[in-house]
């Protein structure tokens, strides 16, 4: 059977799906470049006992590159962490995690009083060639997700 081109394009499909490795990542606004990834972020968790029902907001980790510039976004947020040392005051940001598809936002997570609790690095290897990867654990006050072009 032989099809002509208008009747193979009707036999196309789209798929409705996102890509990780598709997203954005703002703190306060100003794009935050080099990420390796995202893991843990929950949008939504609720912990039901018999006697109580409470929103659990558990931290997530956020794992990029290791660069220079003291004056980058996430270079100002860990070393004003860092020299805060142990005061129960923690420097405070909002984060935006947006999912992209084909360079369009399609859904983003606005998370609130954003804070970091360790600062991690990938190992100091002479044998390897990788960058050095530094991982955030972020606690927040609250997250919100919005949905584009919601009809």
């Amino acid at each position: 059977m032989k099809l002509m081109a208008d009747e193979t394009s009707a036999l196309v499909v789209h798929m409705d799906s996102l890509s990780a490795n598709e997203f954005e990542v703002r703190v306060d606004g100003e794009t935050v470049k080099g990420v390796f990834k995202v893991n843990g972020l929950l949008s939504f968790k609720l912990e039901v006992k018999p006697s109580l029902t409470k929103l659990v907001r558990d931290p997530f980790k956020l794992s990029k590159m290791v660069q220079r510039d003291p004056n980058l976004p996430m270079n100002r947020w860990v070393r004003e962490t860092v020299g805060a040392k142990d005061d129960i005051v923690r420097p405070t940001r909002t984060l935006d995690i947006l999912a992209v598809d084909d360079g369009e936002e399609i859904r983003r997570w606005t998370i609130t009083g954003a804070w970091i609790s360790e600062i991690s690095y990938s190992d100091f290897d002479s044998a390897s060639s990788n960058l050095i990867e530094e991982t955030l654990t972020i606690h927040y006050d609250d997250i919100s997700e919005t949905w584009q072009n919601i009809n």
